[in-house]
Parts: structure tokens; C-alpha cells; sequence
């Protein structure tokens, strides 16, 4: 017979292990912080020694906890495989995805037809936010996140690295030349802020810098709170927007949209993160295949030359 401690004290623990947080486990279980401090406070009573170092509002995992740990997460991780192979078979065929607006407009869904006659008996659900999910406790299989590759490695995978260009509508930029950085004062500039300041992203005084162009403080600049926004007001003609080369590739192969060749600035790249409970379902290995085949695709695509203008 196993000796283990109350499964509600173990819980708590691996919920509070995985945030470093008693308020995001209390969310994550539908309980009060209370109950899982106290039931962290149980397990440690009952293991004579502590699992969470307690420094006022924060906590960090002792020497002892961070052992016990990964033990336990990989304990609760093979349970719910454990019961999800015998659960729902809908599940199964069930891809749960989570990205950003802006990719998921711009560059997933208006290739998501192609695997879906490739794979019609998977059903792909996509939710678009700029929150960071946690893959284990939402529920969601993939993870197509923006940003830096971290040094250690997180499990994530580079699908497309990404630059930043100034791009402009074919309504607005008419000749038959291609724009060049000289002809960006004949325009207003449009530009977006993101949620996450820290990442910093496309940087109109970096760029009008690195053009020798001077400083921003002599050009109109029309911000928008989107980069969706701001990337259908370049498409209608409003001005030229700075921006991912990824999210503008497609137009930009159609000839709707033009774009100054030099200078581009550093990006960063569009990340794939599997969730522990779902590399093993055959959807979630089809549809990971299928974004690695499409990501290829693009980089082969960004090589090749763009289309005629459009009109």
C-alpha cells in the first residue's frame, strides 16, 4: 500500500511549484489562497522539512522543493495522458492553439484551409490573445508565441525568424520603382504599440537613424493600439508602416503592398511550444509537421521575387 500525503496538499504544491505563485494556483484550483497556503503548510508539516522559501508577497521553491518538483509534475503529466487516451476520442483529433492576433490573422488563417483538406477529419481551434497560456493547466496542445529564443532552451522551436521593413500599399506608391528610403518624407508613418513594452519591436527612430535619416521628430507618425490596425491602414493607403516582413509576406508576393529593400531591422522569431500532454496525439504531430512544412515554405518564399504591382 502506498504512503502518500492528502492528493489535495500535493495539488496545491505542484500548481504553486509551476506558477511561484499561492494566488495563480488558488485561480488555476477554484480555491482561496488560504486554502492552498494551507494545505502547502499541511504537506510540509507532514514531510518535516519546507518546500517554499517565503519572502513577503513572493515565493521561490527551497532546495527540497525544487527536487520534489519535477516529480510530481511528471506524475500529474502521465495521469492526464493516463486518462485523456481513454477520455474523449474527440479529443484526440482536437488541435488546441494559441497565438497572437496578428499571426493568427495575418499569416495562420489564411493558410489553415490547406491542412484542413490535408487532415479534414481534425478539428483545429484557435485562440488568439496576447496573454502567455500555460500550456499544462489551459488545456491547449500548441503554443505559436513571439519573441526572443531563450538561451537554456524552453522547448520551443524557431519556426520563422523574423525582420522589420517599411513597407507601403500599392494605392498609395504608384510607380513603377520600387520606394526607397528618401521617399519616406513624402508620407505619414504609421505605427503600433504592443502590450509586452519590454520586447520593444519596430522602432521608427531606429530605422529613420540607421537610414540617415535624422531623428523621428520631423515626421507625422499615426500610432495605433493593434499591429493588425496598423497594418490594414497601410493596406488602405494611410501612410508607411514599419513592421514584421512575416506578417505582410503574403500581400507583399501578391503586389499589393511594396517595400523599401534596405535597411531592415533585427526581429525576433514566431516560436512553437508543445504542450507535455499533447505530443503524443497523432493531430497535434500532423498539424506540428504541417507548420514546420508551411514556415519552410515562407523562408523559401521571402527569397524569391515579389510580384508585379497590382493595377
Amino acid at each position: 500500500m502506498r504512503k502518500l500525503p492528502p492528493l489535495n496538499a500535493i495539488r496545491a504544491f505542484e500548481a504553486a511549484a509551476r506558477h511561484l505563485s499561492f494566488t495563480l494556483a488558488a485561480n488555476e484550483l477554484n480555491v482561496t489562497i488560504t486554502a492552498v497556503s494551507h494545505q502547502i503548510r499541511h504537506l510540509e508539516a507532514t514531510l518535516g522539512m519546507k518546500l517554499f522559501e517565503r519572502n513577503g508577497g513572493s515565493v521561490t521553491l527551497s532546495a527540497v522543493g525544487e527536487r520534489l518538483f519535477p516529480a510530481v509534475r511528471d506524475g500529474f503529466d502521465r495521469l492526464a495522458e493516463a486518462f485523456e487516451e481513454i477520455n474523449d476520442r474527440r479529443s484526440a483529433s482536437t488541435v488546441a492553439v494559441t497565438t497572437t492576433r496578428a499571426f493568427a490573422d495575418r499569416w495562420l488563417l489564411p493558410r489553415l484551409a490547406g491542412f484542413q483538406r490535408l487532415h479534414p477529419d481534425v478539428t483545429v481551434d484557435v485562440d488568439a490573445c496576447e496573454d502567455i497560456v500555460d500550456l499544462r493547466s489551459e488545456g491547449v496542445d500548441l503554443a505559436i508565441r513571439y519573441g526572443r529564443m531563450a538561451a537554456d532552451g524552453d522547448g520551443a522551436e524557431a519556426l520563422i525568424e523574423d525582420r522589420y521593413g517599411v513597407v507601403v500599399s500599392s494605392l498609395a506608391w504608384t510607380e513603377e520603382r520600387d520606394p526607397t528610403a528618401q521617399d519616406v518624407s513624402r508620407f505619414r508613418l504609421l505605427g503600433y504599440r504592443w502590450r509586452n513594452r519590454t520586447l520593444g519591436g519596430p522602432d521608427w527612430p531606429a530605422w529613420l537613424h540607421l537610414s540617415g535619416l535624422g531623428d523621428a521628430a520631423g515626421h507625422r507618425i499615426n500610432w495605433f493600439s493593434e499591429e493588425t490596425l496598423a497594418i490594414r491602414a497601410m493596406e488602405h493607403g494611410h501612410g508607411m508602416l514599419l513592421c514584421s516582413m512575416v506578417l505582410v509576406a503574403d500581400t507583399l508576393r501578391a503586389g499589393q503592398v511594396r517595400r523599401i529593400a534596405e535597411p531592415t531591422l533585427p526581429g525576433f522569431a514566431f516560436r512553437l511550444v508543445s504542450g507535455p500532454l499533447a505530443r503524443r496525439k497523432k493531430a497535434v504531430q500532423a498539424f506540428s509537421a504541417w507548420l514546420r512544412a508551411e514556415a519552410e515554405a515562407e523562408k523559401a518564399g521571402a527569397m524569391a521575387p515579389a510580384a508585379p504591382p497590382v493595377g
